[in-house]
């Protein structure tokens, strides 16, 4: 899904009122037709959190009968799409052909490389009842040597993520390496992302061997040392070891991190270390240079 980019301005620095954490960033509601997100990246201050250069909570939105999203075809470059729900269902469909239902649990994986067009749409079938949509959709900067890569789509679905358990506490690992697991989810940088159910009462320790840490809070209430951390709020924190969320509720929450590609341009739906790529995509979406999606009639129009 996308939109044009505005800047942000709601985020707090924290550094010095606590070491642990560094930086806190309040989520910018946009209403996307219909459903409202929450956008989290790029910020103002934080561009990115390791490779991860955008990041939306989807919702939660409820559609009456005969409704539901219909995001059309619209064009990606040089960087990957990570969407998972937690409710709900959404059609891919993309420019190599592929057709894909992401349900609860599953995750697609979409490198848009030199480019690539899709869209997302609610299936004809979910439409045919009231239903809700809830669910996260991030984007990955690719490595400088990858951009331009072959773009490439990939499905995993809820069974073959791995996922730890112990007393209070879930973990689910969607990316990456961590906590004894191994995420199958393809990557081309070092990436983690991770789905945590916390109990009341429990605490949690952050990954060690992550560059960079950010913990998004979709329900409940945690705390770090003394400072606490609300819902839909994204944290950054300082690069110390053992440091421990404790959940003063019952708590759903992501991680995301990995090591920091440089900085990278974003206009739209395009991202890349080359401000002059980003022209190049305008103008190849604007003259219909990209590949179009089958069974699609409708594309988005380059914003002016």
């Amino acid at each position: 899904m996308s939109n044009l980019l505005p800047p942000g301005d709601e985020a707090t620095d924290l550094e010095g009122s606590c070491s642990t954490i560094i930086y806190t960033i309040q989520p910018r509601p946009r209403d996307l037709g219909g459903f409202q997100v929450r956008r989290v990246l790029p910020d103002t201050q934080h561009q990115m959190i390791g490779p991860w250069i955008f990041f939306d909570e989807m919702g939660p939105a409820s559609f009456p009968t005969g409704e539901g999203i219909d995001v059309r075809p619209h064009p990606h470059i040089n960087l990957a799409t990570v969407t998972y729900l937690f409710e709900g269902e959404i059609l891919h469909r993309d420019s190599l052909g592929c057709v894909q239902p992401i349900r609860p649990g599953a995750v697609n994986l979409m490198i848009a490389g030199r480019g690539i067009v899709h869209s997302e749409r609610t299936p004809p079938g979910v439409r045919q009842s009231p239903h809700k949509l809830h669910g996260l959709q991030l984007w990955l900067a690719l490595p400088e040597a990858c951009e331009e890569t072959d773009p490439e789509f990939l499905h995993y679905e809820a069974d073959s993520l791995p996922e730890h358990k112990e007393p209070g506490l879930k973990l689910r690992l969607l990316i990456g390496e961590g906590y004894g697991l191994k995420s199958p989810i393809k990557t081309l940088s070092t990436t983690l992302y991770a789905e945590i159910f916390l109990e009341a009462g429990h605490s949690f320790t952050l990954p060690d061997h992550i560059e960079q840490r950010g913990l998004y809070l979709i329900s409940g209430q945690l705390s770090a040392k003394d400072s606490k951390i609300t819902s839909q709020t994204m944290t950054l924190f300082a690069q110390e070891p053992n440091i421990q969320v404790h959940a003063h509720e019952d708590s759903r929450f992501a991680i995301i991190g990995g090591s920091h590609l440089g900085h990278r341009h974003i206009w739209w739906n395009f991202v890349s270390s080359r401000e002059d790529r980003i022209q190049q995509a305008k103008l190849d979406w604007d003259n219909g240079n990209f590949p179009s999606v089958p069974d699609e009639l409708e594309e988005i129009p380059l914003p002016k």
